[in-house]
């Protein structure tokens, strides 16, 4: 009796991460995509600093009304596909505090989101 309880646990565990779906993607619109740096000091030598540069892609994107700003770190040569200019239609997947693109290739680009406004319509 004792056996069968932990394993029906598993089973309904295993049962709620197969229920677990991703969101699904949303149409898009990147408003700006820039490559930026952030400048680090290493150390200092006689007073003099030695720096060294990361660089990071900070984009934004409108999704209905409401425009993401967001921050990608590259990691092994990672660059921003070339037709990411903007007005570029995409498609945006929104989690919590990231967003993720898809590239053209269908890879995703994920982007930590730094800021979040509502879009100015029209006059």
């Amino acid at each position: 009796m004792r056996l069968r309880h932990p394993v029906w646990l598993l089973f309904l565990g295993m049962g709620a991460s197969a229920l677990a779906v991703e969101k699904p993607y949303q149409a898009g619109k990147i408003i700006g995509a820039q490559e930026k740096v952030n400048t680090r000091v290493l150390y200092y030598l006689v007073n003099t600093p030695v720096t060294e540069d990361d660089p990071y892609y900070q984009v934004s994107v409108q999704v209905g009304n409401t425009i993401y700003r967001g921050i990608h770190t590259p990691r092994h040569g990672d660059s921003l596909p070339e037709s990411w200019k903007p007005n570029t239609d995409v498609e945006v997947r929104i989690e919590g505090r990231r967003f993720y693109l898809r590239r053209p290739s269908g890879e995703e680009m994920d982007f930590a989101v730094a800021k979040r406004t509502t879009a100015k319509s029209a006059p």
